[in-house]
């Protein structure tokens, strides 16, 4: 586990006033990439491919492709309307689908509800920062405009997946384990033009897309060894094999010989186990317990060579490419990409964030700072979809009504206490 985490030691310390390591982090890779762009805009195959393969990045790129195959094919082969676009907004859904994208869409990466200022690690609450109006008002004009869906804030997730399983919806902003369920249900139809490609769409070619900046090791959830163990020794002995090359080649690969082979020196998974990972995949997980022990053991990330100068894990370019449709493949020679994380802004484009991601900082449930955040998702939660459902001329006075809301319930407070805890993290980390 030294060896694993060299360098980022720092990273596992406890507090600012107590340096002890107590926790094991293992929810976090270690020197990883990102290489699977499983997030972004999706748009259906077919839409793409009928439209000629345009430039897809700006919100307005987006839009028309999704305008000019509903002209043309306003209804599927049923009879049944095609959807333009349509959100989960059921529950936490919310932000993944609905608010986070006005952040991605204006250049901020990943950090939650806030944006940090990488020179002063000051935080605030993303809602309240340069473009989100805009991107908010763009939902209103799709909403207006009849290319989002009218049940956007108003169906529960199984609806959501049930409507893109049908084939009828045209474009998506969501994670792709997020409308999985009905994906796989089009890939066993057989129906490979109807699922989905990701583009990395923003407000405007003023902004460039940071959604792969890296963090750098975040620490965080782990697992510790309390006091009443029997024999912690024989339990940091296991953590410290799963930590190993031995253990982490187990883990992610499975047997050799019956999960994978090694051909010419490279480790190759066969034809048949390929296809049940790929169609059969938490079946195939139970019974083999692959990955099942990812998030128990400290491990490398994506694109980490090992000894043997194979990768730890399946997430490399050619393994990723394999576990592609035709139709995906196809979009993307149109495109002259192998993978959709090349239709992205690389993360060696940006430097590392110093203080991890602000969604990995813990703050007490009791601290005002929860207490405030709670406040402010319920105000934003039921303000912007009525912002983005009104009509266009009132969105303007709803946005303004939106931001006194958040001031009067204190979000410059909650702002502030943030900022205080991503400040003691940089410290902690870098001193």
């Amino acid at each position: 586990m030294k060896k694993l985490f060299g360098d980022q030691l720092n990273r596992l310390r406890y507090s600012n006033d107590d340096h002890a390591i107590y926790v094991i982090p293992t929810y976090s890779a270690v020197d990883g990439k990102t290489l699977v762009a499983g997030g972004g805009f999706e748009l259906q195959h077919r839409a793409v491919k009928e439209a000629g393969y345009p430039p897809v990045k700006t919100l307005q790129d987006y839009e028309r492709v999704i305008q000019s195959y509903l002209d043309k094919h306003p209804t599927d082969e049923n009879g049944n309307k095609n959807i333009g676009l349509t959100l989960n907004a059921d529950d936490w859904h919310m932000f993944i689908s609905v608010t986070n994208p006005a952040a991605e869409t204006t250049g901020k990466s990943g950090d939650g509800e806030y944006v940090i200022d990488p020179k002063t690690y000051e935080a605030t609450y993303h809602y309240r920062t340069e473009g989100e109006k805009e991107y908010f008002k763009w939902l209103n004009h799709m909403y207006n405009g009849g290319l989002l869906d009218k049940e956007s804030f108003v169906q529960k997730n199984d609806q959501y997946v049930a409507k893109i399983a049908s084939g009828r919806v045209i474009g998506l902003i969501d994670a792709d384990w997020g409308y999985a369920d009905g994906e796989k249900s089009l890939k066993t139809a057989n129906k490979l033009d109807q699922t989905y490609g990701h583009y990395s769409v923003m407000l405007s070619d003023a902004y460039k897309d940071n959604r792969f900046q890296s963090t750098g090791f975040m620490a965080g959830w782990g697992v510790g060894i309390t006091t009443a163990c029997k024999d912690p020794v024989r339990a940091i002995k296991f953590l410290d094999y799963l930590a190993s090359e031995q253990g982490q080649i187990l883990d992610n690969w499975g047997i050799e010989g019956k999960h994978y082979t090694v051909q010419d020196g490279k480790r190759v998974v066969p034809e048949e186990v390929q296809n049940r990972i790929i169609n059969d995949n938490t079946a195939f997980s139970q019974e083999s317990g692959i990955g099942f022990y990812s998030n128990l053991g400290a491990h490398y990330g994506d694109g980490v060579l090992d000894a043997t100068g194979n990768y730890y894990t399946k997430n490399f370019p050619e393994q990723i490419v394999s576990t592609y449709t035709s139709a995906d493949k196809e979009t993307l020679k149109a495109y002259h990409a192998a993978t959709w994380k090349d239709l992205f802004p690389q993360e060696d484009e940006f430097p590392v964030k110093a203080w991890g991601a602000a969604w990995n900082i813990a703050v007490p449930g009791d601290d005002e700072v929860t207490i405030l955040g709670n406040k402010m998702k319920d105000i934003t939660w039921k303000q912007i979809p009525q912002a983005v459902m009104a009509k266009p001329e009132d969105f303007d006075r709803l946005w303004d009504k939106y931001q006194q809301a958040l001031l009067d319930a204190g979000v410059e407070k909650m702002e502030k206490g943030f900022t205080a805890y991503v400040q003691n993290v940089v410290k902690l980390w870098n001193e």
